[in-house]
């Protein structure tokens, strides 16, 4: 019945991915339409199979709370891993609620999710949202046990400044000094990221060439901007002490929001101190107006990667590609 119900709701999920993004602007041409009664049958499924605890509060800062979905299975054999999700948004727009179809296929592939919100600049200006989604990491750790988490199979995702706040949460040490909201002595480590188009040099979308208003309203009018903009990219982290992470980055190298040259120093800057990690570059791509059928084929390619790193269990009949630290292929805007 178990693997019924994941089969039935793989393929429900994927074709869901497709669907629910704003930007898939073609179908996908690489897979037959799913027949009316899976998807119908997947559909009732996740009623049965799948509950939602909405909106804990994981953190009060101020009058602001900051909460989170869980989306779990009514019933589970042993810890499972478990995905945190960031929404996009330039750091100064958006919401989890927005998102919330993008779990679909994580809990096809077996996994619980964790849908969060973060402070935004009308909120607090940089670097209160890294420090919120740190929170958000150590109160997943925190009650891993009471909701059947594994906390050595945790995976950060999020596209464009959700991406960046995955890679800030997996990658800032201790000393980085993000922690003074939520401190605590467990250790905040993560197995792997996926990242969607992520920011990874903060300070280089305030060159003149590269200069975002999004930038420019998250780090605000203070004169230690350059500074704290190197404080919150990601790539300032990527060094031989860094802890042990797997990435998987995704970005079309027509991307007119998030410079594709920032997925190609991340990934040089990973294979330098020898962290497993894959570029999938979408060709022609811009900032996640990928097509159908290329949204299709990263949702396997997620799963594929996630499962040579051991996070997850590969079905048999979908077997990984031999592993690659690099490959140029299409990939989608979300999952």
């Amino acid at each position: 019945m178990i693997s019924r119900v994941m089969g039935l709701l793989a393929a429900f999920a994927v074709t869901i991915a497709w669907l629910a993004s704003p930007r898939a602007t073609e179908p996908a041409r690489d897979v037959g339409p799913v027949p009316p009664r899976v998807m119908l049958d997947a559909s009732a499924l996740l009623a049965t199979q799948y509950r939602v605890e909405p909106n804990i509060v994981y953190l009060t800062a101020g009058k602001w709370d900051g909460k989170l979905d869980l989306y779990l299975p009514r019933h589970s054999q042993g810890a499972l891993p478990a995905v945190i999700n960031f929404h996009g948004g330039g750091w100064v727009t958006g919401d989890k609620n927005e998102i919330a179809l993008d779990v679909l296929p994580y809990l096809a592939m077996g996994f619980a999710v964790v849908n969060a919100d973060y402070r935004l600049a009308r909120d607090a200006l940089a670097p209160a949202a890294v420090e919120d989604c740190r929170c958000v990491l150590r109160w997943v750790i925190r009650h891993a046990a009471q909701y059947g988490l594994d906390a050595r199979r945790l995976v950060l995702t999020g596209s464009s400044a959700g991406a960046h706040l995955a890679l800030m949460t997996a990658l800032a040490p201790p000393s980085a000094g993000f922690d003074r909201l939520c401190p605590g002595d467990e250790e905040l480590r993560v197995a792997a990221v996926v990242n969607f188009f992520g920011v990874v040099d903060v300070a280089d979308l305030l060159a003149p060439q590269h200069r975002r208003d999004f930038a420019l309203g998250w780090l605000g009018d203070r004169p230690d901007r350059e500074k704290v903009a190197r404080w919150v990219s990601p790539i300032t982290y990527v060094t031989d002490g860094m802890p042990p992470l797997a990435v998987l980055t995704v970005h079309g190298d027509a991307d007119p929001v998030v410079p594709y040259e920032q997925a190609v120093r991340l990934h040089q800057a990973l294979e330098h101190v020898g962290a497993p990690n894959r570029l999938l570059t979408v060709r022609g791509g811009r900032h996640g107006d990928f097509r159908g059928d290329e949204v299709l084929r990263v949702t396997r390619t997620v799963r594929e990667f996630l499962g040579r790193q051991g996070i997850i269990k590969m079905p048999s009949a979908a077997a990984p590609s031999p592993p690659s630290s690099s490959s140029q292929a299409s990939a989608p805007a979300r999952l």
